[in-house]
Order: structure tokens, then sequence, then C-alpha cells
């Protein structure tokens, strides 16, 4: 017997709102910590984007650095789910690095909030091994939230 899926929601679709979904990692946190939270959001993120690669047919196609971003952007972007704007990739030595905007790990927090953005992080970051086929320790460095320009993720060859 095979497994099947429920079918999309008929009356409200596909999305769901930030609000509900800042809910959900606020709640996390208050049961993990912040750190307990971090790695199970990053760690789902990760899930995320490697099937969302899959799914595209980009897993393992090692295309190069500078077209990822337009390859997640149509994916999590305005186009695809929301999740974020993915503006930029390209490689710093032997990092790789993502900018993005408008996430929704961020949306509504304070300037000056030290919040990661661990989901959107993950989901990046589970592309990105699922597209070059390579590991990577992964860092979210500048923040809009803390006068960054961008969202950066910084992805180090492990």
């Amino acid at each position: 017997m095979t497994a099947t899926t429920a079918p999309l929601r008929p009356h409200l679709g596909d999305y769901s709102s930030i609000v509900c979904f800042k809910a959900v990692i606020v709640g996390v946190e208050d049961t993990l910590g912040a750190d307990g939270a971090a790695v199970v959001f990053t760690r789902a993120g990760k899930v995320r984007g490697r099937n969302l690669a899959t799914e595209l047919g980009v897993a393992g196609s090692n295309v190069p650095v500078e077209q990822i971003a337009e390859l997640l952007n149509a994916a999590i972007g305005k186009d695809g789910t929301c999740l974020a704007a993915v503006t930029n990739s390209y490689r710093d030595g032997q990092d790789i690095v993502i900018e993005t905007q408008d996430t929704v790990c961020l949306a509504g927090e304070a300037m000056g909030s030290d919040r990661k953005c661990t989901f959107t992080l993950g989901a990046v970051w589970g592309a990105l091994e699922a597209i070059t086929g390579e590991m990577y320790l992964g860092e979210h460095t500048d923040s809009v939230l803390r006068g960054g320009t961008c969202d950066k993720f910084v992805f180090s060859p492990l």
C-alpha cells in the first residue's frame, strides 16, 4: 500500500500568515530556549531546501554560484513561497555568500533585535548543499535589523 498526501487546502490555499509562523517560532523558543529552537528551525529549513532543490530538478546540477540566487528566488521569493527574496549569490574566497531581503524569520522584529534567521538560513543551506553536492557550515552574518543592507548567509566548505 502506498502512502498518499492530503490535497492542498481547497478553501485557503498553500499559504498562511507570517504572524502565525512567527507565533510558532516564539512558542518553540519559549519551550526549547533560543539555542534549541535555532537547531530545530535550521534543520527543518535544511530539509525544506534539500527537498525544494530536488523538486526543482536542480539537485546535483552544480550550477554556477552566480546563478543560485535566481533559482532560489524563483522558488522562495515573490513568485514562489514568499519565504524570502534571494537577491545575490557569489563566492568570497572559498565561501559562498547568499544575500536575502524580507525574510519571514525577521518580519516584525524591532531594529537592533538579535534574532537570527534560522529557518531561511537552513532552507538556503539545504538547497545549496543539494545543488552543489558539497557540505558547508552556514552562518547568518549580516542583518537588516542590525544595520546591514541585507540578511547575508555565508557558507564555508567543510
